[in-house]
């Protein structure tokens, strides 16, 4: 949708901007002559996804290390050239993962504007769990869309008004232009109707082989609202319902108390998510005692409201 917009570019999901944070210290001081090249070398190479942007590897390498030397504008690099490849000024990026690493996007992109999508918990477990890259039981997913709704929260408590927006998927769906001339208001932006008839740049913005986003090759429906009572099995929504309950109550979803489940079902979720916690802890400590300390040379140096 906002893709269909003719002044903002949001390529495919690509991986290197988190990743790129995460493994900073393998680069070193990106002022050194070479630490640039090498970095956009790495963004730019293989398991990042940079392909499905359509643009010459080569030169975009060139661009970055005559760029200013920090992760930030590297990815900003990437971005906008993209966002040139439509002849658009402004871009935007998405990926789940954000939601829960807000303060390492700010940091990279100071005045970037933040749209958080929220779904009912049930129905994005119930897609989980057809899509072809989801694998396993869906505790795991049950407690990602809890953290999420947490870290979302704190978002909108910390951010400032004309930083941070929440839209429904129910009610963007339902109702898309009133919703997208609310998101184009947030984001100084004028609505055009292209924005309602994604359809239109879908083969643009999704790649085809990832058939489990389909249905945003046709026109906008709400046939996937609610639908997890249809896709889910009573005792996996019992386990959603007591899990995000109070999350979904927040958000203004109905709850019931007549799916069944077990204790021991309970228990094994537990089970799990605790000995996930412990897997993910030490990392997890880590991350945060490193970025109790704002790290330097991030943030990108981009022209004015270069990023949406």
């Amino acid at each position: 949708m906002l893709h269909a917009h003719p002044r903002i570019a949001i390529p495919p999901e690509t991986r290197f901007t988190l990743r790129a944070y995460d493994e900073r210290r393998r680069f070193g001081d990106l002022a050194e002559p070479g630490k640039m090249r090498e970095l956009a070398g790495w963004m730019t190479g293989k398991g990042h996804n940079f392909g499905d942007l359509g643009l010459d590897r080569d030169a975009i390498i060139d661009e970055i290390v005559a760029g200013a030397p920090t992760i930030g504008s590297a990815a900003g690099v990437i971005f906008k050239a993209y966002a040139r490849r439509f002849d658009k000024p402004r871009w935007g990026d998405k990926r789940p993962a954000y939601i829960l690493n807000l303060d390492v996007i700010m940091w990279m992109f100071p005045n970037a504007q933040i749209v958080h999508i929220v779904r009912d918990g049930r129905d994005c477990i119930a897609s989980m769990k057809e899509a072809a890259w989801y694998h396993g039981h869906i505790d795991k997913g049950i407690s990602q869309w809890v953290r999420a709704m947490a870290s979302a929260e704190r978002a909108a408590k910390t951010l400032p008004s004309e930083q941070f927006y929440e839209i429904r998927y129910e009610d963007l769906v339902a109702k898309p232009e009133v919703e997208l001339r609310a998101l184009c208001d947030f984001l100084g932006e004028e609505y055009v109707p292209e924005m309602s008839e994604p359809a239109q740049v879908a083969s643009i913005a999704v790649p085809e082989r990832k058939v489990w986003h389909a249905l945003a090759h046709g026109v906008v429906t709400t046939s996937r609202v609610g639908s997890w009572r249809d896709r889910l099995e009573p005792e996996e929504i019992g386990l959603c319902e007591r899990v995000m309950g109070r999350q979904l109550r927040r958000r203004g979803y109905e709850v019931s108390s007549e799916y069944p489940l077990t204790v021991t079902r309970q228990l094994r979720y537990a089970k799990r998510t605790f000995k996930k916690l412990r897997q993910r802890a030490p990392r997890e400590i880590t991350i945060r005692i490193h970025r109790l300390r704002r790290p330097t040379h991030l943030a990108a140096i981009p022209g004015p409201r270069s990023e949406a």
